[in-house]
């Protein structure tokens, strides 16, 4: 717990620029996820570390009860001023919790996602919690998008050095004390908690409006290019100074992003 506290501490003060470049899962997910559920319409759906809400959001008119459990205050902060903005939003409530506390009820949730956080979660004490608050034959799923939406030329190329350069100085400078699991382990974990009758895992895309600006903007909502900010790092050795002049020589004119996502699916035994 103490973990994800602290990794929640990380995106601390991001809030708003990660709601405004962030990608929102797919809505061919949520028809997936219901098929596994056996329920066209859940009762109760439960996103755990909803950041921003916009995994959350994306619920609202296809399940009756719609919870969004984030640490972060600026996170909560940031998906309730932006699910307030949505026709339905009043659908949605937004609690304080962590991954191994949700603060919901024993088997009462048809639904549960993590989107773009397990990979900060303790395993064993989020399948825990997991098993506890799903219902018997209950759904959850870690769905988590390639960061880097696919759209071609020296603007995406510079953003992939950013990402590769920040990891080498994440590792050369350690700016916070963080742990994080890697996502590819997300769906090995699951089957070996044993908290799951059945796992597999799905892709999905989904395609957003792009520009320079959503491109730079997503690049400053990476806590780990944030990190290093705060650490005294220079946005030239970032590769951000890089990434501004060629989002720049995008001008104003807008671009498909295709955002990829893997989804890492279990089913909770029946009783």
């Amino acid at each position: 717990m103490v973990s994800t506290l602290v990794s929640a501490l990380r995106f601390d003060g991001l809030a708003d620029g990660y709601d405004n470049s962030r990608p929102a899962p797919p809505a061919a997910v949520i028809d997936v996820l219901c098929r596994y559920a056996g329920m066209a319409r859940p009762t109760r759906v439960a996103d755990i570390g909803c950041g921003t809400g916009l995994s959350t959001r994306i619920w609202i008119g296809r399940a009756g009860a719609i919870v969004g459990v984030e640490p972060c205050d600026d996170m909560r902060r940031r998906a309730r001023q932006s699910t307030d903005a949505v026709p339905g939003g009043e659908t949605v409530r937004f609690v304080a919790g962590t991954s191994a506390a949700t603060g919901l009820a024993p088997a009462s949730v048809d639904i549960a996602t993590c989107s773009q956080s397990l990979h900060w979660m303790e395993p064993e004490p989020a399948f825990a919690e997991l098993a506890r608050i799903l219902r018997p034959g209950g759904v959850f799923a870690a769905i988590d998008a390639d960061m880097t939406p696919s759209f071609g030329g020296p603007a995406e190329a510079a953003f992939f050095a950013l990402r590769r350069r920040t990891k080498a100085l994440e590792a050369q400078h350690r700016p916070t004390a963080v742990r994080r699991w890697d996502k590819a382990g997300h769906l090995a974990r699951m089957e070996a908690s044993g908290r799951f009758a059945f796992t597999r895992e799905l892709l999905a895309h989904q395609i957003e409006p792009g520009s320079g600006l959503r491109l730079v903007g997503l690049a400053l909502s990476l806590g780990s290019l944030a990190a290093l900010l705060d650490h005294g790092l220079s946005e030239e050795e970032c590769g951000l100074a890089d990434l501004r002049r060629e989002a720049a020589a995008m001008g104003d004119t807008p671009v498909p992003f295709h955002w990829s996502y893997r989804v890492r699916l279990g089913v909770t035994p029946q009783a």
